[in-house]
């Protein structure tokens, strides 16, 4: 029924040819709107509690995005350097979308000057101020529990400069109020689409400035490169870079797998008819796929940024078995000259015997992206949509477009194809009777496996994402090295007392002694009648945690309330703070030094402290999971703080979430992937033992290559924990040709099982070699990518498919021989 209703469709190829050529028109029209994302957001899970109780934090202590520069200047004289950083600074701060800054300008200085220290807080001076020694200064930067290692190096060679964005209030009041729904009991649906459709229009608008501020800053930065070395860094300038690192991994990616696909066709085919006609069905699937993409408003984010090379892979691959499955028709079939010369005849037997070995090779391969939908993280999720939407379409054009186009023009036969055997074919012939070798070569494969399997970890290493020729790698790279380390973690310390009013953040005596008199220059205020907040048992707290998390050796720079606590005390001739000085002393605090060291460390309020701190993501053997497990379980046995009472936060917390939940969904989706294929073999082949035969070498493959990163002791990323599934939803593509065109021979042939295999190698086996090939350099052109992820998914998926290619022409012929032709 259904091959009667194609072959009518098909009796109208300038019909086809019309409808494909105004989609193809109207994709390139909307291909105006095809839009790129890299901002974090697009790596978070939504519904991720950790990401919420962050985003909450941040808006409670009001943390701004922000860029970083670091200032390495090219001569030692401090004085001029300090001239040159105030007239930058100036001008950063003269862009208006900037709120603040901090670096070694705008840094109180308590240290070089022999002022009361009342009239020190009331006076503030600064490196730029009369009368200051500037190698003075330097000194008391560089030993300055809060200053050290975030805006000054410890051996004052690099300055920082952190440059803090304005928020954009519109924005942020959307994600607020979608994290509101998203915690309420009852989400409602339809509110839920109204804000995502509202956060995709802010987020463009964002997207558009950060990148008009990453452009206005770094032309700045340029004017000062002559006197020293600066690094820009910071979110706001990866996300903007690596929109830059999609579009040039795009158009890499495609004009490479491009020039590859014409060298294979014509090494297949030998005629410029049959290159251009694939090629021709390759641009109209992928400008259809784009057009899609821009009228449902999805964008490409680094995740999806190789699925035009990807579809151009597998339509090719398709194209290959239909257009060498046609040639062979009047080879091995047929011997009448009559049908050698009726194309229609030619496109139908193709189709018959063609159709449905292509549907389930993509319907296989489609399980196996579908896998991917998961694993909660939406850009992944919409990689995997992405993909099934593609292959849909690629098999569409494959089986009305690319029949069309011969009904119409009617080239003539390759001569290639007729002309001798494929050596390399009877290579894998001849290994394919070597029964010994054949089987060791496999177990040795399962050995590796499990090997390399358990010694398999997730890590996600932000910095190493990059190449070492990035700005973004040197950017996050001086900053790991010379200040203090770049992913940021943070402790929320809950305390156990009484909640405070709102009224009570500025005051916290208890008491009217005035024996600290002394110290605080005799200006302690009688009237003051708060109770205390800041009770030597919160402090201690504070100090001792703050201590044992600058002792870890994968942590940079700490900051909470115990670095300012240090410098008072060293005022105090190292002498502990009572108390009332210290509700005194950050009463006496001008609000913009309070606003600055202090607040962003304590919640009043809220009776909670704040330790933030930087990990030092460049660290070798760096090994995120387990240090965050180890706080966690330090904090409670070394520290007697339960559970309730303290929280971990921040970007670590985050994209170990991602990348442990992404591990997680794809161990248990390959299972569902397994399953899936092999319902697909047994509903294709009516046999169970065909369909566990089908599945082995895809599988052994698939393994191999985990093993392998395994015994490398790379760690698995973003990208490459989908690559089992991915592999054997594209390698068991082979699988179903070779299995589907033996058991034909078996069938229709009165020949022995070495002959079956010598006409299936020098038949499909052509076919399959070329389009391996082709996947095979295919992901190998990811190398190109400047993110690291993105070249490790090439290789080790190039890998698995050659891997894949060597046992479908080997192992699975002499497993089909030995249980299924006896």
């Amino acid at each position: 029924m259904f091959g009667k209703f194609y072959n009518k469709i098909l009796q109208y190829p300038f019909y086809i040819l019309l409808i494909f050529t105004t989609l193809f028109l109207f994709s390139i029209y909307q291909s105006k709107n095809f839009e790129l994302d890299a901002s974090a957001d697009t790596l978070l899970i939504d519904n991720d509690p950790d990401l919420i109780f962050l985003r909450q934090l941040n808006k409670k202590y009001k943390s701004e995005e922000f860029f970083i520069i670091t200032y390495t200047p090219n001569n030692s004289n401090k004085k001029e350097t300090i001239k040159e950083l105030e007239k930058l600074v100036l001008e950063i701060n003269n862009f208006r979308w900037i709120s603040k800054t901090i670096s070694v300008i705008n840094a109180p200085l308590l240290q070089s000057t022999n002022e009361p220290l009342m009239d020190r807080i009331k006076n503030l001076k600064y490196i730029t101020s009369d009368n200051i020694n500037t190698d003075k200064a330097i000194k008391e930067l560089t030993t300055s529990p809060v200053y050290k290692n975030l805006i000054i190096s410890e051996d004052s060679k690099t300055f920082g400069i952190v440059a803090f964005l304005k928020d954009n209030k519109p924005y942020l009041d959307a994600i607020d109020k979608k994290t509101k729904l998203l915690l309420s009991k009852e989400i409602n649906k339809k509110d839920l689409e109204l804000i995502n459709q509202k956060l995709k229009r802010l987020q463009k608008q964002q997207s558009n400035k950060i990148s008009e501020y990453n452009a206005s800053i770094k032309k700045l930065i340029s004017n000062y490169q002559s006197n020293a070395e600066i690094r820009l860094s910071g979110i706001p300038m990866i996300a903007d870079d690596m929109i830059s690192f999609i579009k040039n991994d795009i158009i890499i990616f495609g004009f490479g797998v491009f020039l590859f696909i014409i060298f294979t066709l014509w090494y297949v085919f030998k005629n410029i008819n049959w290159v251009i006609f694939p090629l021709l069905n390759c641009l109209l699937a992928i400008t259809l796929m784009i057009g899609f993409l821009s009228v449902a408003g999805w964008k490409v984010t680094v995740i999806s940024s190789n699925f035009i090379a990807l579809m151009l892979i597998l339509t090719m691959s398709m194209n290959i078995h239909y257009l060498v499955r046609y040639m062979q028709v009047d080879i091995g079939d047929y011997n009448s000259e009559e049908l050698k010369e009726r194309t229609n005849y030619r496109i139908k037997q193709t189709s018959n015997s063609i159709f449905f070995p292509i549907l389930y090779a993509v319907l296989t391969t489609i399980c196996a992206f579908l896998s991917l939908v998961f694993s909660e993280i939406k850009p992944v999720i919409d990689f995997g949509w992405m993909m099934t939407i593609g292959l849909f379409i690629s098999f569409s054009t494959t089986f009305l477009f690319l029949p069309t186009l011969i009904k119409i023009f009617k080239p003539p036969l390759s001569e290639n194809l007729k002309s001798s055997d494929s050596k390399i074919a009877k290579i894998f012939l001849y290994i394919s009777n070597k029964n010994k070798f054949i089987y060791l070569t496999s177990l040795f494969l399962i050995i590796i496996s499990f090997v390399g399997i358990s010694n398999l970890k997730v890590e996600n290493s932000f910095i190493n994402y990059f190449d070492k020729d990035t700005e973004i790698y040197k950017g996050m790279k001086n900053i790991d090295e010379k200040l203090g380390g770049t992913t940021p973690l943070e402790i929320i310390l809950k305390f156990k007392t009484k909640k405070l009013n709102d009224n009570d953040d500025d005051s916290f005596l208890g008491s009217n002694e005035n024996k600290e008199d002394d110290f605080l220059g005799g200006q302690i205020s009688q009237n003051d009648n708060s109770k205390y907040w800041f009770t030597r048992d919160k402090i201690d707290k504070i100090v001792n945690i703050h201590k044992y998390l600058e002792n870890q050796p994968e942590i940079g720079k700490v900051l909470s309330f115990s670095s300012i606590l240090s410098i008072a005390e060293s005022l105090n001739n190292n002498k502990k703070l009572g108390s009332l000085e210290m509700g005194v002393l950050y009463e006496k605090l001008p609000n913009n030094i309070k606003e600055q060291i202090i607040k962003p460390y304590i919640s009043i309020k809220d009776n909670e402290a704040r330790i933030t701190m930087r990990i030092k993501d460049s660290k070798k053997d760096l090994r995120r999971k387990e240090l965050i497990n180890r706080i966690q379980n330090d904090l409670q046995t070394k520290f007697k703080i339960n559970s309730d009472e303290f929280k971990l936060a921040g970007v670590l917390i985050i994209f170990n979430n991602l990348l442990q939940s992404l591990f997680d969904s794809q161990i248990k989706t390959l299972g569902i992937v397994m399953a899936g294929i092999f319902v697909m073999f047994f509903v294709l082949f009516r046999s169970i033992k065909l369909s566990i035969i089908g599945i082995v070498p895809n599988f052994i493959a698939a393994t191999f290559v985990l093993g392998f990163i395994g015994i490398l002791n790379i760690p698995l990323d973003m990208m490459t924990i989908t690559i089992a599934a991915i592999t054997i939803g594209i390698a068991v593509d082979n699988s179903i040709h070779y299995i589907y065109r033996f058991k034909f021979e078996k069938e229709n042939n009165n020949i022995d099982g070495k002959q079956i295999t010598s006409n299936c190698h020098q038949s499909v086996g052509k076919a399959i070699i070329s389009t391996s090939f082709t996947i095979i350099f295919g992901f190998s052109i990811l190398v190109l990518s400047n993110f690291i992820p993105t070249i490790y998914f090439g290789l080790f998926t190039g890998l698995a498919m050659l891997t894949a290619l060597f046992l479908v022409l080997t192992l699975l012929p002499n497993l089909l021989n030995k249980f299924y032709t006896n």
